[in-house]
């Protein structure tokens, strides 16, 4: 036991690094068994909306989903969801997404934690979603 400590006080920067790393891990596998949604990849996200009844929601802001979304997805951006959550079926799968898969994690929590069951994370987003070669609706402004 007394190396050990040695070995500690010796190096303590690479320790201090064994100890953090050891951290995020125990984090990442915490989250991970406490997650209600899962991820879903493009492929299997277009095999799911085509044969399941599927609501898809871009948690993206006005301006980027103009730019280009998933057919029929719903812009519901990340700040206005929980406004948004009556207007949700519960009893059908939803799929969420976002432009590379960072906003839509803490809305699939927000939809989870409000008693939606059958949620899905768009792995990648639409960044993955458009390297995939998957078809995009483009939504023009009017102008007038």
């Amino acid at each position: 036991m007394e190396r050990y400590l040695e070995f500690i006080l010796n190096h303590y920067l690479l320790a201090l690094g064994l100890a953090v790393v050891t951290f995020l891990l125990i984090q990442e596998l915490i989250e991970g068994f406490l997650r209600n949604f899962e991820f879903i990849s493009p492929t299997l996200a277009v095999v799911k909306m085509n044969t399941t009844e599927t609501t898809v929601i871009d948690v993206r802001d006005s301006p980027d989903f103009i730019t280009g979304h998933i057919e029929a997805a719903l812009n519901l951006p990340l700040d206005k969801l929980p406004e948004q959550l009556t207007t949700l079926s519960k009893s059908q799968p939803i799929i969420v997404a976002c432009q590379n898969g960072t906003r839509s994690a803490p809305a699939c929590k927000i939809l989870t934690k409000n008693g939606f069951s059958q949620v899905f994370c768009l792995t990648g987003g639409m960044q993955s979603w458009e390297e995939n070669k998957l078809p995009i609706k483009i939504t023009r402004k009017n102008k007038g």
